[in-house]
């Protein structure tokens, strides 16, 4: 990957992108990950207003002090970017005491998961309407389009995707090139919706390494006999969550009504 043409080609999309929808920039959700550092920089070195949103929701210390660090590293290189906090704990709390928490734990702990992913969608485009901008995605292309591990309607939620089409290590490539903040870079990828310290890989079975490969490898048309050991088991923990998330990657289906009983 030519990381230089890959940067500058985001940049002049996003900026091409806002121009045509007149509006004045981009709001982003900032995780302290490294798809949120990425986005935010890009989006920042377009020279359009950037409003980066922390949403804390019990949120893990480590993440809060990456996200923070990034913000701060932004702001000081970037004179575009603006930031606010908005805490969201007392949202999520009070909404825990209006629904039901009875069943099965694990079903109700991912529901109340996706919720927080929810609310900060709504916060951001709470912003975003308040002050006229577009809501950028994190989304990468691994997440996005092979094991659509994302909440629908909350971190999948937005007006565009400036990183969906970049694989994970692509996204670390264009991260270095940024110099995003080092905590960032080598910190393990999570999306901090169940207030621990629990990684990507631990709630998939597979790093995003072993991701990329099993996506290309499935693309390829390969099947489960073509593989052994590691790579079956990897295989087809790729295979389960693109299938049992495929309705978050096309389009919503609309139940079409026959000509003749119109």
């Amino acid at each position: 990957m030519n990381t230089d043409k890959v940067t500058e080609h985001i940049i002049n999309w996003l900026k091409e992108y806002a121009k045509n929808a007149k509006v004045n920039g981009f709001v982003v959700g900032i995780s302290g990950g490294i798809d949120s550092a990425v986005t935010s920089t890009l989006c920042a070195k377009t020279g359009l207003d950037v409003l980066c949103i922390e949403m804390p929701i019990h949120q893990a210390e480590s993440h809060v002090n990456r996200a923070q660090e990034h913000i701060a590293q932004l702001k000081e290189h970037y004179a575009n970017v603006s930031d606010i906090s908005v805490n969201l704990t007392p949202v999520f709390e009070t909404f825990k005491t209006e629904v039901s928490l009875e069943g099965n734990t694990e079903i109700v702990d991912m529901a109340l998961a996706n919720t927080r992913a929810r609310l900060r969608m709504t916060s951001l485009y709470y912003y975003a309407g308040l002050k006229g901008l577009l809501v950028a995605g994190t989304g990468n292309k691994v997440e996005d389009f092979g094991v659509g591990f994302y909440t629908k309607y909350g971190d999948g939620g937005v007006d565009l995707s400036p990183i969906a089409d970049l694989l994970k290590s692509e996204v670390y490539k264009i991260g270095q090139h940024l110099q995003v903040p080092n905590s960032i870079m080598v910190a393990s990828p999570s999306d901090g919706l169940f207030g621990d310290a629990r990684s990507d890989e631990d709630q998939i079975g597979a790093n995003y390494d072993e991701l990329e490969w099993a996506m290309k490898v499935a693309n390829e048309g390969k099947n489960i006999e073509d593989f052994e050991g590691r790579k079956k088991e990897v295989f087809l923990i790729y295979k389960r969550y693109n299938t049992s998330n495929k309705h978050k990657m096309i389009a919503i289906p609309i139940c079409e009504i026959p000509k003749n009983l119109r």
